[in-house]
This record gives C-alpha cells, structure tokens and sequence, in this order.
C-alpha cells in the first residue's frame, strides 16, 4: 500500500475504512460513489493528459471538479439531481481527504465549498401502456441476453424498483406463490419492503430462473452478466437504451422522451394512481420516505384533475364582477 500514489491511497482508505468500516455504508452507496468517483478520475485523466494512476490530489481541484458536474449535465445529459448526487459523493470524499491528509487540507475545503445546484421540482415523466409495452417487448428474446433483459424490463415496469434495489434482488429473495407471489427490495437506508409480483412478471422469472439453472431460495443475483457476476447500474442503463432505441421504430414518439430505468418507476406510480390507488399506497409501494415525494404523480395527473372538476359539479360559469358604490372605491377600481 506504501507505493501506491497518495491519492489511490485515499480512495482505498476512503472505500474500506470511512465507508465500509466507519459509515457501514449499504452496498447501492458504495456502488454510487464508487461510480461517481470512478467517473471524475476518468475525466481528469482526460483533460491532464495523465493516467488515472498518476493523478494527485491537486489535480482534483475545485476548478476541475466544477468541469466534471458541467460535463456531466452537457455531455451526458444528466439532470441536475443526478449531478448533485454526484457531487454528495465527491463531497464525502473530500472530508476523508481533509481529516487524513492535512497537507490537502485547502484543496479539500474549496472543493467542499461548492454548493449544491438548486433545482425546480419538476413533474415526474411517464409513459404510457402502450409506450411501455413497446420497451419490454423491444429486446430480441431469441438469443439468452435478449430474454434475461426482457425480465429486467418486465421487472421494472411491475414493481417500480429503483435499479439499485432491482439489481440486488437475489433468487432467495423471490417467493414465487401464484397470486400471492412477491418480492423483498432493499431501498435506502437500508429499508426492507415487500411488493406483489404481477402473474406475467412471475412466469417470467421462473422461466429465467429455470433457463439459467437457480433454485428458487439460492443466494445468487436474479439478473447476473454472462459470467454469473451481479448485473451493473451502468450495463442495466444500456439496456434500458438499447430497448429505447429499438422500440423507437415502432413508436417513434419515444425519440422525444428521455427514457432511463426510473422511467420505469414513475409510470407505475401513475397507472397506480389512475387506477385509483391512493397516495399512502403508492408512497408504501415505492418506499418513499414522505408522502409528499408521492404526491408529485397526484400534480402531475392533469386528466384527473379534470374528472375532480367535472365530479364536483363546477362548470365554470361566470359570474357578473361586483361593482363597488362608494365613490372613492370606484375610483380605485377605474383606475
């Protein structure tokens, strides 16, 4: 560990004792870290010219920071949530660095004065039935691959998972019942919830469990790579794109869509609500933390909004405007 540069040094330090060790950190923050820093080392390589081994601590300055989270919402597209995640990750870093390294200590503190991006609420995007049957029926199910990501769609669509809590399902977190079928996700903060599993997403899992040759309560992950290893967010994202992309002939609407794997997530959330779920429900179901996170899909449902209008009798009507008699309040008013 002695020859290793420093700033390998601080990852390992950061990763085995702050996270790991320190924070006990769940294995969907070390993923997200892992993959926020892992990202920023590569780009910094890029722009010094040096390998990712080579870099050092000043090379992550503020400056170069602040270029990452800019290239992050040109270059890839990523919304301003996702870049704030990025930076908590980075941030997180950084305090190990200032407390273990004090020679660090001013590059640390400027790059953990760089601020969160504030960011309207906006409505949740949503497809749909028709736009998300086009995507889980977009993989090419005649060769094993096509049909292992036909079942993470399906997944996604039936259970609104996040993809971290998708990705750690394990075979022995399935109970496969019939119409009493379920499934066990970890979200965050570790938070354990069960959700239902619908009957066309079961026949789908045995059929995956069956082919790939995994008993029903085996330790082993549910959607793996062609080596048996955990399937990553980053190979789960391009799936999600690639079915976009093929679906796109079909339905070329999807084109104009962003499209990602918690798209999954907010349409089942609002065909929940339509269906006329209620909010406490839907909250349990996605395992928000606040029913408020729920109510966006409610803001964002204007068609039901419209059917509240027409049930409450309101039509609209005019009414005359009042005109005032005083003669100063009519001054005021024709003014």
């Amino acid at each position: 560990m002695n020859g290793q540069p420093l700033l390998a040094r601080h990852f390992e330090s950061f990763f085995r004792e702050r996270l790991t060790q320190q924070r006990n950190a769940t294995q969907a923050t070390i993923a997200a870290y892992r993959d926020a820093l892992r990202l920023l080392v590569l780009f910094a390589a890029e722009r010094t010219g040096k390998k990712p081994s080579a870099l050092e601590v000043e090379d992550l300055d503020r400056d170069m920071i602040l270029a990452y989270l800019d290239h992050l919402e040109r270059s890839r597209g990523n919304c301003v949530h996702t870049r704030n995640a990025r930076l908590t990750a980075i941030r997180s870093f950084f305090r190990h660095v200032s407390t273990c390294d004090p020679a660090s200590l001013g590059v640390a503190q400027r790059v953990l004065s760089i601020p969160i991006k504030k960011s309207d609420l906006s409505n949740p995007r949503y497809l749909s039935r028709v736009e998300l049957d086009a995507l889980i029926n977009a993989p090419n199910v005649s060769s094993q691959i096509g049909r292992r990501d036909r079942v993470l769609l399906l997944f996604l669509a039936r259970t609104g998972a996040r993809i971290s809590e998708a990705l750690g399902v394990d075979a022995s977190d399935l109970s496969l019942d019939g119409a009493r079928s379920h499934v066990m996700l970890r979200g965050k903060g570790r938070k354990q919830r069960v959700i239902p599993l619908a009957g066309d997403l079961v026949t789908a899992i045995e059929d995956l469990l069956r082919e790939n040759g995994v008993g029903r309560h085996e330790a082993v992950p549910l959607f793996a790579g062609v080596h048996g290893e955990r399937l990553t967010r980053f190979g789960a994202t391009h799936i999600v794109r690639r079915a976009a992309a093929a679906a796109s002939m079909q339905k070329p609407e999807l084109l104009r869509k962003e499209i990602s794997p918690h798209v999954f997530r907010h349409s089942l959330a609002m065909m929940l609500l339509q269906s006329g779920v209620d909010l406490l429900t839907i909250q349990a179901w996605l395992g928000h933390a606040q029913v408020a996170t729920t109510h966006r899909y409610a803001a964002a449902d204007v068609e039901m909004m419209r059917r509240g209008l027409d049930k409450a009798a309101i039509r609209g009507i005019a009414t005359h405007r009042f005109r005032p008699k005083d003669a100063v309040l009519s001054l005021l008013e024709n003014l």
